[in-house]
C-alpha cells in the first residue's frame, strides 16, 4: 500500500466495466428471446446457466414454510431487529403531496405517488444476500409500491437460500421468482405468461444483469449501473490504525477492483496504518481477493493539514466515509461529497451494510458528487397540479402568448388568446 502526498489529482476512479461486445451481444440475443419466448426461454435458460430444471418458476408456500424450519430464532431476530431499523430510517424521508391558492384563486401543488410495481435482483447460486433484499424492498414498501417482485437464480437443485426466502416473507413479498441473469430483467422489464412487467428494477448482479439493467432502461426505470465498493477513512492523530485496518479491509474483500483510502495528515498513523492492514490481511479468509485490492486500488494520502484532508476527500467523492477524528462531527459541514457518511470511530462501515437503518445501495466511482442513496424517492413520481383561475389567465393571458411566438408556435398562443376572447366578449356586452 502506498504512502503519498496528496495532490489534486487524486483520484478513486475506475473503468465501471461497461461488458465486452460479445457479452453486450449475448445479453441482447436474451432479452430478444424472453421476449419472443417468454416461459419458455427462462425455463431453458434457467436450465443452461443455473443447472436447475424447473416445473414453475414461482416459489410456493410450502417452499417458503419449508425454509422457516431452517432458519433459527437467532438469525430471524436480527433479521426483524434489522427490518425495524431500516423502515424507522425510511420513514423519515417519505414526502407528502402539496397545494398552494393564490389570491387570484390560482392553485398550484405537486402529487406524490408511488410506483405501480417495482422488480428487485437479488443475486442467488450459492450466495445468501438477505441485506439486499431489506436495503431495496423495504424503502419501495414505504414509498407506498402495492406491488414488488423478487427474481433471484436458483440452487442447481432449484431452490432458493433458505435465509433469502425467510427475508422476503418476512417483509410480505408475495411474487418471488426462481429466475436470475439477464433473463430474468427482461422478463421484468416486458413481461411472460407468468411474470408482468413492473415499472422499475432495482438490485445488484453479475455483469449480464448489469448490461441487461442498462439495455431494457427506457422500458423501465432502473437504479444506477454501479461500478466496485470503496471506502475512504478520514482520520487525525486520534484514530485507531487497527480499526482503520479493518475498516478498509472491510471493502478490499469484495472485489479486487474495490478501492481502500486512507487519508489523514498524520504520517506516523498513516505508517501505522500500512502496516496493521498487511498484518490483518494474512487471516482473511478472502486474502486473494483482498490483497489484490489493497495492491492495485489501496491508497493512503498524507496531507498536510485537515483542511487539505477535506478538500482530498471531496475530490474522491466515495460511496462510503469514515470520519475517524478527534471532533468528527466539525467536520460534517466540509463533507461535500459522499454517498454514506460513518461519523466516529464505533460506526465502522458493515454497521450501514447490514443494520442502522441507512441504505447501503450507494454512489460509486465518485458519482457521489450528483447521486444518492438508494431512497424513498426512488420509489415514487411527482406529477405537477396547475389550476389558473379565470381572473388570472386573463391577467397573464397576452404575456404568455406573447412568449409563445417568440418560440414560433402559434397554435400555444391562440390557445391562450381564446380565454382572452371571452372577456371582450364580456365588456362588450356590458
Amino acid at each position: 500500500m502506498n504512502i503519498t502526498e496528496y495532490s489534486k489529482d487524486v483520484s478513486i476512479k475506475r473503468t465501471v466495466d461497461q461488458g465486452t461486445s460479445e457479452q453486450r451481444k449475448a445479453v441482447e440475443g436474451i432479452i430478444s428471446r424472453v421476449r419472443r419466448e417468454k416461459d419458455t426461454a427462462l425455463a431453458e435458460l434457467t436450465e443452461q446457466f443455473d443447472g436447475a430444471r424447473l416445473d414453475t418458476l414461482k416459489v410456493s408456500q410450502s417452499e417458503m414454510d419449508a425454509a422457516y424450519k431452517n432458519v433459527d430464532d437467532e438469525t430471524l431476530a436480527i433479521l426483524r431487529e434489522a427490518k425495524e431499523n431500516i423502515t424507522r430510517f425510511h420513514e423519515r424521508q417519505q414526502r407528502q403531496s402539496w397545494m398552494t391558492t393564490e389570491e387570484d384563486g390560482t392553485i398550484l401543488g405537486q402529487k406524490i405517488t408511488p410506483l405501480d410495481a417495482v422488480g428487485v435482483y437479488v443475486p442467488g447460486g450459492r450466495a445468501s444476500y438477505p441485506s439486499t433484499i431489506l436495503m431495496n424492498v423495504l424503502p419501495a414498501q414505504v414509498a407506498g409500491v402495492e406491488r414488488i417482485v423478487m427474481v433471484s437464480p436458483p440452487q442447481a437443485d432449484g431452490t432458493l437460500n433458505d435465509v433469502v426466502l425467510v427475508t422476503a416473507c418476512e417483509l410480505g413479498v408475495k411474487e418471488i421468482y426462481k429466475v436470475g441473469g439477464a433473463q430474468a430483467v427482461a422478463a421484468l422489464a416486458y413481461g411472460t405468461e407468468t411474470i408482468a412487467p413492473v415499472d422499475k428494477i432495482v438490485g445488484p448482479g453479475n455483469i449480464y444483469v448489469a448490461l441487461a439493467k442498462q439495455l431494457v432502461y427506457g422500458t423501465v426505470d432502473i437504479d444506477m449501473f454501479a461500478g466496485p465498493s470503496e471506502i475512504v477513512v478520514l482520520a487525525d492523530s486520534t484514530a485507531r490504525p487497527d480499526y482503520i485496518a479493518a475498516d478498509m479491509l472491510s471493502q478490499a474483500e469484495h472485489d479486487p477492483m474495490a478501492s481502500a483510502v486512507l487519508v489523514t495528515p498524520d504520517l506516523t498513523l498513516a505508517e501505522q496504518v500500512a502496516k496493521e492492514v498487511y498484518e490483518q490481511l494474512e487471516t482473511l479468509p478472502k486474502k486473494d481477493i483482498a490483497e489484490a485490492s489493497i495492491r492495485d486500488y489501496g491508497a493512503i494520502y498524507v496531507t498536510r493539514d485537515m483542511n487539505e484532508a477535506l478538500d482530498a476527500v471531496n475530490e474522491l467523492a466515495p460511496e462510503h466515509l469514515e470520519v475517524q477524528t478527534e471532533s468528527p462531527f466539525e467536520l460534517l459541514g466540509a463533507i461535500r461529497h459522499a454517498g454514506a457518511i460513518f461519523v466516529g470511530e464505533n460506526s465502522s462501515e458493515p454497521v450501514g451494510d447490514y443494520f442502522a437503518g441507512p441504505n447501503h445501495v450507494l454512489p460509486t466511482n465518485g458519482t457521489a458528487r450528483f447521486s444518492s442513496p438508494l431512497n424513498v424517492d426512488d420509489f415514487t413520481k411527482k406529477s405537477s397540479i396547475l389550476s389558473y383561475s379565470k381572473t388570472s389567465a386573463q391577467r397573464h393571458g397576452a404575456k404568455i402568448a406573447a412568449f409563445a411566438r417568440l418560440e414560433g408556435l402559434e397554435a400555444h398562443a391562440r390557445a391562450v388568446e381564446k380565454r382572452l376572447e371571452e372577456k371582450e366578449h364580456d365588456n362588450e356586452n356590458e
